[in-house]
C-alpha cells in the first residue's frame, strides 16, 4: 500500500510525539513524588486570570489539539481512508466495537453507582501513544496496519468528542451557545464565498471559543467544528486547511500534548494507592481498556467482514487486527481528559488517572510484544 506524503508526515510527528509523551509523563510522575512535590503540584494549580494553569491547558490549548483532529478527520473524509466507504467501513466498525464494548464492561461494574458517569473513560484511544508504540516495531509493520490503526484512532477520537458533547454537558447557557453557533455560521458563509485567508477564521474561532466556554458545552468542541469551516479546496499544499494542519502538527505534538501530559500526571502517589485499584471504577477502566478494547475491535471487525460490510485490506491478517486492538487500549490523553469531565471528587480523579496509566502501560506492552512476535514469526516463515 502506497502511503501519501501527508500521511507519512502525520505518522512521523505522532511517532515522535508519542515517545516524548512517554518521557514527560515519567518525568512528571517522578517530580510529583520527589522532595519538590508540593511546589510542583502547586505550580499547576496556580491562579491565572481566574483559572488554574491546568484549566487553561485543558480548556484552552487542548482546543487547538481538537482543531488538528478535526482537520485530520476532514482530510481523511475527502482524500484519505475514509473517502472510500469500502476502505472506511473496517476502521469504522472496529472503532464502534472499541468504544461500545469497553463502555459496556465499565457500566457492568459501575451502573447505579456514583462512578457510572465514567463510562466514557475506557472508550478513548491515544493516537500519539498508539502510533509511537507501533513505530518502535520498525519497518516490519505493514503499511496497511499503520493506516488501519491511524484511521481507527481518528474515528475513535471523533466518537470521544461526540460523547463529550452529549454526555458531559451538565447545563447549557443557550444565549452563549447560540452566539457561538452564529459565529460558526458566519465562518461557514466565508467558506462558501471562498475566502482563503486564515486570519478571519482564526479570530472568529477565538471568539467562538469564548462563548462556547461560557455556554456549558465543553469549549474544546470549538476546535472540531472550526476545522470544518476552514477552506479545504482540493486539499493540496496551497489550501488553507493543509497549511493550517501542517503548521499545527509540531506545536501540538511537541508542546500542547506534552504540556497536557505534564499538568495532568503530576500525581502524588500515596502509599495506599493500590487500594483504589480494587474499586469498581478503577477495575472498569483497566478491564475496559486492556480487555474491552481488543475484544471490541476484533469482534466488530469480524462481524463486519462476515456480514460483507467490509473486507480486510491487503497485507492485513486477523492477528494484526488483534494487535491494533491491544494498542487501542492506550487511552492516556483522551481518557484523562474525559476523567476530568466525568468526576469532581479529587480522590476519584487521582485513582482514575492511576488506573488509566496502568491500563495504558499494560496495553502498550501487550500490543508491542504481541505484534513483535507475530511480525517476527511471519518473517521467519
Amino acid at each position: 500500500m502506497k502511503l501519501t506524503k501527508t500521511f507519512k508526515a502525520f505518522f512521523e510527528n505522532e511517532k515522535s510525539g508519542g515517545l516524548l509523551l512517554l518521557f514527560v509523563t515519567i518525568l512528571s510522575l517522578y517530580i510529583a513524588n520527589s522532595s519538590y512535590a508540593v511546589e510542583y503540584i502547586a505550580f499547576w494549580e496556580k491562579d491565572l486570570g481566574g483559572h488554574s494553569i491546568t484549566h487553561w491547558i485543558n480548556d484552552g490549548l487542548m482546543t487547538i489539539f481538537f482543531l488538528l483532529i478535526g482537520l485530520e478527520l476532514e482530510r481523511e473524509i475527502y482524500h484519505g481512508e475514509l473517502s472510500n466507504i469500502k476502505n472506511a467501513s473496517l476502521p469504522i466498525m472496529a472503532a464502534f466495537g472499541g468504544m461500545l464494548v469497553p463502555a459496556a464492561i465499565f457500566l457492568a461494574l459501575n451502573f447505579g453507582t456514583a462512578t457510572q458517569n465514567g463510562a466514557g473513560i475506557p472508550m478513548a484511544t491515544d493516537i500519539a501513544f498508539a502510533i509511537g508504540i507501533l513505530s518502535l516495531l520498525g519497518k516490519k509493520v505493514p503499511s496497511s496496519l499503520k493506516v488501519f490503526l491511524t484511521a481507527l484512532a481518528v474515528i475513535d477520537d471523533l466518537g470521544a468528542i461526540i460523547v463529550i458533547a452529549i454526555f458531559y454537558t451538565s447545563s447549557i447557557a443557550f444565549v452563549n451557545l447560540a452566539i457561538a453557533l452564529g459565529i460558526w455560521g458566519l465562518l461557514f458563509i466565508l467558506n462558501r464565498m471562498k475566502v482563503q485567508n486564515l486570519i478571519p477564521y482564526l479570530i472568529g474561532g477565538v471568539v467562538m471559543w469564548y462563548f462556547m466556554l461560557n455556554s456549558g458545552v465543553h469549549a474544546t468542541i470549538t476546535g472540531v467544528i472550526l476545522a470544518f469551516v476552514i477552506p479545504f479546496g482540493n486539499g493540496d499544499e496551497n489550501s488553507s486547511s493543509y497549511k493550517l494542519q501542517h503548521f499545527l502538527h509540531k506545536p501540538v505534538a511537541f508542546v500542547i500534548l506534552p504540556l497536557f501530559a505534564i499538568a495532568n500526571t503530576c500525581i502524588a502517589i500515596e502509599s495506599n494507592w493500590h487500594e483504589g485499584l480494587t474499586h469498581r471504577n478503577a477495575l472498569g477502566i483497566i478491564l475496559g481498556l486492556v480487555v474491552g478494547k481488543p475484544l471490541g475491535i476484533l469482534l466488530f471487525s469480524s462481524v463486519g467482514v462476515s456480514a460483507g460490510l467490509c473486507a480486510l485490506p491487503k497485507g492485513l491478517r486477523w492477528a494484526h487486527i488483534l494487535g491494533a486492538g491491544m494498542l487501542g487500549g492506550i487511552g492516556f490523553t483522551m481518557s484523562i481528559f474525559i476523567t476530568l469531565l466525568a468526576f469532581k471528587d479529587p480522590e476519584v480523579i487521582v485513582f482514575s488517572k492511576i488506573a488509566i496509566l496502568i491500563a495504558s502501560l499494560l496495553s502498550g506492552i501487550f500490543g508491542f510484544v504481541y505484534l513483535k512476535f507475530i511480525l517476527k514469526k511471519k518473517k521467519s516463515i
